[in-house]
């Protein structure tokens, strides 16, 4: 079978190398960019990462049978018109990859950084100054996590061992979500501004949908106390930029961790950066574990489509 990477060769830490090796047998290809290809001709299987794959690129496959996602996220996937092509579409599930526990991390390094003041440190060390500048400690805060998801619940599982107070919101069945996590408080949907009162540090852990497109904007801000971070772990689309260079500007929040932005790669010089920001190039799932079991699920997936079997993880 040919296969077509939609990214650099060398993308994700040597992802396909790892495929080549597991799957010697079939040939594989890299559209040699940061997202995107030419065309679908006669590949038979697509590994999109962050493509756009819509019903006019679909319209270039002859013989495609799977979109085989790197990840959670499909929402750049017209799932719909790959159905109709009889085309399956599958994702690897955060929570079964170890990607979860590796997003986790890096929101727990986030919060760090920006509550022992990431800048100061560093205009310190540089300045040769020592014993400054003073931080904030973890132990008393409150966290708030919008998505109790896969990401969700890892990081949760981690924020115990931190003394923090832990609060948050889940689309269906927060009660129950509430009581499994032990937490102090879940809500649903509509009780978001709830959360964004009571937190010193929201954090996104949400899949992007059209719902939840710009789900923290001017209002959510004008919500958050003016000495709280925000940690966005999910994608970049759920934060309103504008709104969060005037959030930082006027000091409506004190911070914000961002491993996702509104743009990828995002302009190093764009101005937003002049703030207090702290930022890392959507690594999050960049990791030993996590890369490991992606490609296993993927190899699986793709075993599974040469011997006329159904993959894992369908999302249709």
């Amino acid at each position: 079978m040919r296969i077509l990477f939609a990214s650099h060769q060398n993308a994700l830490g040597g992802f396909l190398e790892s495929l080549r090796h597991e799957l010697p047998q079939h040939q594989f290809e890299a559209s040699g960019r940061f997202a995107g290809f030419d065309t679908l001709e006669d590949f038979d299987v697509l590994i999109p990462r962050r493509s756009v794959v819509d019903r006019q690129s679909l319209r270039t496959a002859n013989r495609l049978r799977l979109i085989q996602q790197c990840g959670a996220g499909i929402e750049n996937i017209d799932v719909q018109a790959a159905k109709a092509m009889n085309i399956w579409v599958a994702n690897v599930e955060s929570h079964i990859s170890g990607n979860a526990d590796s997003v986790a991390e890096i929101g727990i390094y986030l919060m760090i950084g920006l509550s022992r003041d990431f800048r100061g440190i560093t205009s310190s060390f540089l300045n040769s100054r020592v014993g400054t500048p003073q931080g904030l400690a973890l132990r008393g805060k409150t966290v708030g996590v919008i998505g109790l998801g896969g990401i969700g619940r890892a990081l949760v599982k981690r924020l115990r061992g931190f003394d923090v107070n832990i609060i948050g919101i889940k689309r269906h069945g927060h009660r129950q979500a509430q009581e499994e996590l032990g937490i102090g408080w879940v809500g649903d949907r509509t009780e978001i501004n709830k959360l964004l009162r009571r937190s010193d540090y929201v954090v996104l852990c949400l899949p992007l949908t059209a719902e939840n497109r710009g789900l923290i904007g001017r209002d959510a801000f004008g919500e958050m106390k003016h000495d709280s971070f925000l940690i966005n772990l999910s994608r970049g689309g759920l934060v309103d930029r504008a709104a969060l260079q005037d959030a930082l500007t006027t000091g409506k929040i004190a911070g914000a961790g961002l491993d996702v932005f509104w743009e990828e790669p995002p302009d190093p010089k764009d101005p937003i950066f002049q703030y207090n920001i702290m930022a890392t190039p959507h690594i999050g799932g960049v990791t030993d574990l996590s890369i490991q079991g992606i490609v296993r699920v993927v190899v699986e997936n793709i075993k599974r489509l040469e011997n006329g079997q159904e993959p894992l993880c369908l999302r249709q």
